[in-house]
């Protein structure tokens, strides 16, 4: 018998699918303080709109808390222009659907800074010794 006569329903497929399709619908905001709620979810920011980070808010974190980590580091940044950045969100519950709805973002958009050192948490941030990211050698930080 062939392959042809198989299902075999591929759920992360169908997941990805259907959140892109409400990603997308969701309405794009300017990155300002406050703009979303202090729930978990997904995000992602766009530049000139091209989405650059794709990003989640999960246990002690908040897609508010996020945001407005996001918009304290662009604005404090060199050559960049924070009121040019924009972010849409989804609110989701359960953390595998949220962790999945990042991977999805992220392979699918393939986001220029993901990677770059601009997330929150980037691998030995401060460590003595540690050369400047890409993030923060094209975006370095403003002196205060």
């Amino acid at each position: 018998m062939c392959d042809e006569h198989n299902f075999i329903f591929e759920f992360d497929k169908a997941y990805n699918h259907q959140l892109i399709e409400k990603f997308e619908a969701s309405p794009e905001h300017l990155l300002e303080p406050g703009i979303a709620p202090r729930l978990k979810g997904v995000y992602a920011l766009y530049q000139r709109g091209t989405i650059v980070y794709a990003g989640k808010a999960l246990g002690n974190t908040t897609l508010a808390g996020r945001l407005n980590d996001h918009f304290r580091k662009v604005s404090r940044s060199k050559g960049i222009d924070a009121s040019a950045i924009t972010c849409r969100f989804l609110i989701i519950e359960g953390d595998w659907f949220v962790r999945a709805a990042e991977d999805a973002l992220i392979n699918h958009y393939q986001p220029e800074w993901q990677g770059s050192g601009f997330g929150r948490h980037a691998p030995g941030a401060g460590r003595p010794g540690k050369h400047p990211s890409k993030w923060e050698t094209k975006y370095p930080r403003v002196e205060e």
